[in-house]
């Protein structure tokens, strides 16, 4: 008998996430560290002034809140966040900041297989992106416009590649995905997937499902705004 291969793409898809959402989990208390290189603040300054306007008076659900960095930029200014994650070891670290409680709301949940949100006027994912592997971005951008329906506001938000202050690129694979070695705080090390697409890449990707696409870059990050189809 031959191997099904949509049960072995499923598995595959699992098993990374799974990766992911340990890396991550074990990660955690650490996490917010990454914020801190000082190459980076000048970025991180433009960047934190830029997501609080656009988002500004939205009615936001965020995807891979991860320790609520960017939850903690968004809510002041939002009308209400949504912020949600696979991982419930990065959710209490967020819910633990205390970030606008009369605002914010979190939810563990899949990016994939989002529960229903109720009424949502933007959607936001920060270093979210990267991590999806290219094969799955699409089936993840059908899936977030039947969950949200067209003209919502999607603003992604995601690392550049910069020699010296980047983890070094350890592979590539068929699909083009490439891949880091991370180190985690008991020594060992885990391969995690982290793209670095290209603004003509990027808007291939997200044409067929948003419009209206406008991509910012900095040094060390790039920012892409859109609407749903």
């Amino acid at each position: 008998m031959k191997p099904d291969k949509n049960i072995s793409s499923r598995l595959d898809k699992k098993n990374l996430a799974n990766s992911l959402a340990d890396y991550y989990a074990q990660r955690a208390p650490l996490y917010d560290a990454v914020y801190d290189k000082p190459e980076r603040q000048a970025d991180l300054a433009i960047l934190r002034r830029r997501v609080a306007d656009i988002l500004g008076g939205h009615q936001v659900l965020e995807i891979a809140c991860g320790t609520g960095y960017w939850t903690e930029v968004i809510a002041p200014g939002a009308a209400s966040v949504l912020a949600t994650d696979i991982n419930q070891a990065v959710i209490d670290i967020a819910q633990g900041k205390g970030i606008a409680a009369d605002k914010v709301q979190f939810a563990l949940a899949d990016a994939f297989d989002l529960p229903e949100v109720g009424n949502i006027s933007a959607c936001f994912a920060g270093f979210w992106w990267s991590h999806v592997q290219r094969q799955d971005q699409e089936n993840f951008l059908s899936a977030l416009r039947v969950r949200l329906g067209k003209d919502v506001l999607l603003v992604l938000l995601d690392n550049n590649y910069v020699e010296g202050s980047s983890t070094v690129t350890a592979r590539t694979d068929a699909e083009g995905n490439t891949y880091q070695i991370r180190d985690l705080p008991d020594g060992s090390r885990m391969e995690v997937i982290k793209n670095f697409p290209a603004d003509s890449f990027l808007r291939k990707k997200l044409g067929f499902a948003t419009k209206d696409i406008r991509i910012v870059r900095l040094e060390h990050y790039w920012m892409l705004t859109c609407r749903l189809k």
